[in-house]
């Protein structure tokens, strides 16, 4: 059976169901970016590790020049290996018909006896696995195959240290070692030109002269075995086989790509709803505030029959259990189809056996919690008002409010202002701290506006900072060996090539205080002019003669500033350990990199005008003519293409950015038009009795409006700049949370993103003031002006 007090407040909640339905609204939205993104860290996290699991992802990886099996054996009898796999991994060019540039093939050997490896084991989409003796029978990746059409039974052409050979695909697969695929050093997926291709391990090795050797290992811990002390022990037994150094899990490239983003989500999943709830805690104080102050001689006439203050408390505080049950419900909908709608976002950069979106259903009762406990928060004061109010007290009328003139009229400043104006100011300096509370909702409502302008500016910026300013050069071409001043001669020399500046990269282990990073030093040409290194200001940095030049986000994760030494371990040649100052940083937004001059660079590693590559500008007339050469060219091992990286990137970061900008969007717009709403009804509400009175003695409808809307008006232009500063905040703080080792994006607000803000605002408190402003035209005088009863 219903009580009276559960009627009376059905009865309520029917009279206010706008103002309820907008709370609600507005406070569903945080909960449903809540429960999305929980949502999708659960779908990607529980797909991650079922995947790496039944796929055996190994723990510790390393790749050198060339070892024989038998070491392989020795690192496996180190303490705390459980399971290894010794393989031959090798980068090589394809032909694709159709395809102008050269594609890379990553062709990794399976084992030799035909079975399954031990270790990064293959998923199956379609065909078999090679025969064991085949010599020419591959496995390719997925991603690679669906986006050139290719199925089992078709041909691939690579070109396979320095032969044109004619693979056949037998199959498509997955691996766990490759979830993000890309090249090394990407961090963009490109997955037209670039493919994962499993190979019998005799066929692959004789071709590089590795029969009965390897160059690529990987290992699984033992339970509860530290990986440190095994990776010092594999890196001392191969050494001098010329390893690059051993790595962990959370350093292997896709790996870490993938734990970025659920870091990233991790972040979103707080910032971001937390701003909607404090939005919905001040939309749900003003309401029952103004609940409270209309039913006083209810609450007397509770407590006079007999209602304790505690039952009148819990009976206001079930107007919040209700607003917040409803959001809950909303935003898990909400939630619901939103996550099931982006998850298929995350196919554009990782690739699993399947992806399929699971709800939270956890985060549903954390929503629950959170939604009542921010509106419980929101109302204490007011509650605890009705509670403490005395029956004898509440039964008489409310004093009339002081009407004394506002300050700026006190002051002279009002004096050429109409009536209704100086009205409006009245009434907020009467109501100061409701005014307060008003005047901080619709600021962050102003500032939700300026984060999907934000991105969309940031993302315009990125563009044409690293595509158009720092790196202007065509194609980067890497050699398979290290090759003297011959090679930069012949690269500079194919067809086409107008400019050429070479690259020297060496493979270091890089290390400051406790922290360190696996990654190459660059060795660059002073006066560099295609792969220009920029400060945050956009401008080029002069090389030092001596010392590194290192990325901005580089020095950030390891704690080092300009003038520290960093100590350098060199993974290649003659391994030395070299101390190198920081002269300088750079400012980029894809990985972490560090250059030197190159003559100071080779100065270190003794050696002559060695080179792995260079920086090309092409003639555009003559380009099919470039990438058919160096499609013929063995010792090119990598071609990459800056006009497909750019197309990469739209594809892939901008699209998922892009989707995300206008989800915010879409919420952001919703909650400005339910704080502006639910302001103006509550204004109405509490003002009605006044404004029929100004009816009644002879003010004008539209006299009227001026004094209602006035005020709501003044409240809305007071917020914009303060919501402007909050934006700028928010998107700061979102920006940076996207702030990762592979990815980045600057903090760019250009002035229009602010104008659309504001535009946004004010249409709809116009909306807003209209639809109010329709319902004081249909106000009843005479039964507002009837006394309460």
């Amino acid at each position: 059976m219903i009580q009276p007090l559960d009627r009376k407040l059905l009865r309520d909640l029917g009279r206010m169901k706008g103002q309820v339905f907008a709370v609600s609204l507005v406070m569903a939205c945080g909960l449903a970016m809540m429960i999305m993104t929980r949502s999708l860290i659960l779908t990607l996290e529980s797909t991650r590790d079922a995947y790496y699991q039944q796929y055996a992802l190994a723990d510790v990886f390393a790749t050198l020049k060339r070892a024989p099996l038998a070491m392989a054996e020795r690192v496996a009898e180190l303490p705390g290996v459980s399971t290894l796999e010794a393989r031959v991994a090798v980068d090589v060019t394809l032909d694709l018909p159709g395809l102008a540039e050269p594609a890379t093939g990553h062709i990794i050997s399976l084992p030799e006896d035909g079975s399954e490896p031990k270790l990064n084991r293959i998923f199956l989409r379609n065909g078999r696995m090679p025969e064991p003796d085949s010599r020419r029978e591959v496995v390719v990746g997925e991603a690679f195959a669906t986006e050139n059409g290719l199925r089992p039974g078709d041909s691939l052409v690579a070109v396979i240290n320095g032969h044109r050979e004619t693979l056949q695909i037998c199959g498509i697969g997955l691996s766990p070692e490759f979830v993000f695929e890309a090249r090394a050093g990407q961090t963009l997926p490109d997955h037209k030109r670039f493919s994962v291709i499993w190979m019998p391990y005799r066929a692959l090795a004789v071709a590089y002269n590795l029969d009965g050797a390897f160059n690529d290992i990987s290992l699984d811990m033992a339970p509860g075995a530290a990986a440190q002390p095994v990776i010092a022990q594999m890196d001392l037994l191969l050494a001098p086989y010329g390893a690059g150094g051993a790595y962990m899990r959370k350093d292997q490239a896709s790996a870490q790509r993938l734990d970025d983003e659920l870091r990233v989500l991790h972040a979103l999943s707080v910032a971001y709803p937390l701003v909607f709830l404090s939005v919905a805690a001040f939309m749900v104080n003003a309401v029952l505030a103004r609940i409270v102050r209309l039913q006083r001689e209810q609450i007397a006439q509770m407590k006079a029959l007999g209602y304790s203050s505690r039952q009148v408390g819990v009976h206001y505080l079930k107007f919040v259990f209700v607003i917040g049950l409803l959001g809950t419900i909303i935003g898990g909908i909400g939630g619901r189809f939103m996550g099931g709608g982006l998850v298929n976002m995350y196919t554009l950069f990782f690739r699993f056996p399947s992806l399929v979106f699971r709800m939270d259903y956890g985060a549903l009762g954390l929503a629950l919690f959170i939604s009542a406990g921010a509106s419980t928060l929101g109302v204490l004061s007011v509650v605890w008002q009705a509670v403490k109010l005395p029956p004898a007290e509440a039964m008489r009328p409310e004093p009339p409010a002081d009407f004394k003139p506002s300050f700026f009229e006190r002051i002279g400043l009002t004096r050429f202002f109409s009536p209704a104006f100086r009205m409006a100011l009245r009434n907020i300096e009467r109501r100061p701290w409701q005014a307060v509370f008003t005047t901080a909702g619709l600021a962050l409502a102003t500032g939700l506006m300026v984060l999907p302008g934000a991105m969309a500016n940031s993302i315009d910026y990125l563009l044409t900072f690293q595509w158009n300013r720092a790196q202007r050069q065509d194609a980067s071409v890497f050699l398979v060996e290290p090759s003297s001043e011959k090679g930069f001669h012949d690269l500079e020399h194919l067809p086409g090539v107008i400019r050429a500046e070479p690259i020297r990269s060496v493979s270091t282990r890089l290390r400051f205080a406790h922290h360190h990073r696996k990654l190459s030093i660059i060795g660059i040409a002073p006066g560099t002019n295609l792969n220009r290194l920029l400060d945050e200001n956009g401008q080029p940095i002069i090389l030092p003669e001596e010392g590194l030049i290192m990325s901005k986000k580089l020095a950030e994760v390891i704690g080092a500033r300009v003038g520290d030494e960093v100590q350098v371990e060199v993974m290649e040649g003659r391994r030395p350990v070299l101390s190198i100052p920081i002269r300088g940083l750079v400012t980029d937004f894809a990985g972490v990199a560090a250059y030197m001059d190159i003559r100071a660079l080779r100065r270190l590693m003794k050696e002559g005008d060695t080179i792995n590559g260079a920086y090309l500008k092409i003639d555009h007339a003559r380009w099919e003519d470039f990438m058919r050469e160096v499609k013929d060219t063995p010792r090119a091992a990598v071609v990459m293409v800056k006009r497909d990286q750019l197309e990469s990137f739209r594809d892939t970061t901008a699209k998922s950015i892009g989707l995300i900008r206008k989800l915010y969007f879409v919420l952001a717009v919703i909650v400005a038009f339910g704080v502006v709403y639910n302001s103006a009804r509550i204004a109405l509400s509490e003002r009605s009795r006044e404004l029929a009175t100004l009816r009644v003695v002879g003010f004008r409808l539209s006299e009227v409006r001026g004094v209602l809307l006035g005020e709501l008006g003044l409240l809305v232009l007071c917020a914009l700049p303060f919501g402007l500063m909050f934006g700028k905040g928010l998107a700061m703080f979102i920006m940076a949370s996207f702030s990762t080792e592979t990815v980045r994006m600057p903090i760019v607000i250009e002035t229009s993103t602010y104008s659309i803000a504001i535009g946004v605002v004010l249409t709809a408190a116009a909306l807003s003031f209209a639809m109010v402003s329709r319902m004081l035209s249909k106000l009843d005088l005479v039964g507002v002006l009837k006394a309460r009863d």
